[in-house]
């Protein structure tokens, strides 16, 4: 996280007015406006795969591709598959079943692929580019949260250390099921709700876990999040299988990465890790004023508050757990 931040910091600027979302506030998706009516959402993302079945790994793969567009306000429109392909070690037929998943999870999005790359790698990893549409004055972008906002988070976590549990070969159906299922979901219905009751910030919540994307909300925004650890809602089986230890390298770092920058009072180690889990195609986190916050809750299905936007302080997040 911080090695990455530093190699950004090194790269040239773009001085150009119609960018406005680039890569200065670390935001999920960029956008540039086109007209005064309309603009364009652009992020890419892939990764190797999370699941054994091929079709699954290629629908959840473009579910998370096509989150940025969502916390961002748009609509997907189009997509480019990005594939690397171990050809000597995997038949044809599995990359096929992949795609065939990527396709039908941007069909669900009402966008289309246009297109893709394929180059031959020693690593399985499949994503999207995706393209987006949005009025520019309509972008809900991760640097503009408000003291006084509730925070709103759609979907549960725990899918870094189940997936983990799953490719061991230890996670039985009954945890299989509603972590497929979480990380099959478009987060299209949240999307929606918030730009309709007006969401004043939001970030989807993927590789850096939900302390790693809440913390820089906080640093963009410049304030500070509160999180309430015992309010956060986990997938079936993740306490136990983080107990367990099989929390992802991926998170661990994300802990090590976060911990001068967390206050913690009240929350567990195993927790900590919990909410430092690097995700896969998770929820969006939405600041929005409280009065909002209950109607977005009741119209987005497991949507649920776990904390509060302060004024800014030593550390952009504060962790209670009790």
């Amino acid at each position: 996280m911080k090695a990455l931040a530093q190699v950004l910091r090194a790269l040239p600027q773009f001085d150009d007015p119609d960018l406005i979302v680039g890569p200065q506030t670390a935001d999920d998706a960029g956008v540039y406006r086109l007209s005064a009516e309309l603009a364009l959402v652009l992020t890419v993302d892939f990764f190797p795969p999370v699941v054994d079945d091929p079709f699954d790994y290629g629908r959840i793969a473009a579910a998370n591709s096509l989150s940025d567009c969502y916390a961002k306000g748009a609509a997907p429109v189009a997509a480019m598959n990005c594939v690397g392909f171990p050809t000597d070690d995997l038949p044809l037929e599995v990359l096929a079943e992949i795609l065939r998943g990527g396709a039908e999870k941007v069909k669900e999005a009402g966008a289309v692929i246009a297109g893709g790359h394929t180059q031959t790698d020693n690593e399985l990893k499949y994503g999207l580019a995706v393209v987006g549409k949005i009025h520019p004055d309509r972008v809900v972008r991760n640097s503009t949260a408000i003291p006084g906002d509730t925070l709103v988070l759609t979907k549960p976590i725990g899918t870094g250390v189940l997936t983990t549990a799953l490719r061991a070969g230890k996670l039985a159906a009954p945890e299989r099921e509603p972590l497929v299922s979480s990380m099959l979901e478009l987060n299209v219905r949240a999307c929606e709700k918030m730009i309709e009751l007006g969401a004043h910030a939001a970030t989807d919540i993927t590789g850096y876990g939900l302390l790693g994307h809440a913390a820089t909300l906080a640093r963009e925004s410049r304030v500070t999040v509160e999180i309430d650890a015992k309010a956060v809602e986990l997938l079936p089986g993740a306490r136990e299988f983080c107990e367990k230890g099989f929390l992802p390298a991926g998170s661990h770092a994300n802990r090590e990465a976060l911990d001068a920058e967390i206050e913690a009072e009240g929350a567990d180690d195993i927790l900590l890790d919990l909410l430092c889990d690097a995700q896969t195609s998770g929820g969006l986190l939405v600041s929005m004023a409280p009065a909002r916050a209950e109607e977005f809750r009741r119209g987005v299905g497991g949507a649920h508050a776990v904390g509060r936007v302060v004024s800014k302080t030593d550390r952009p997040v504060r962790v209670r757990g009790a």
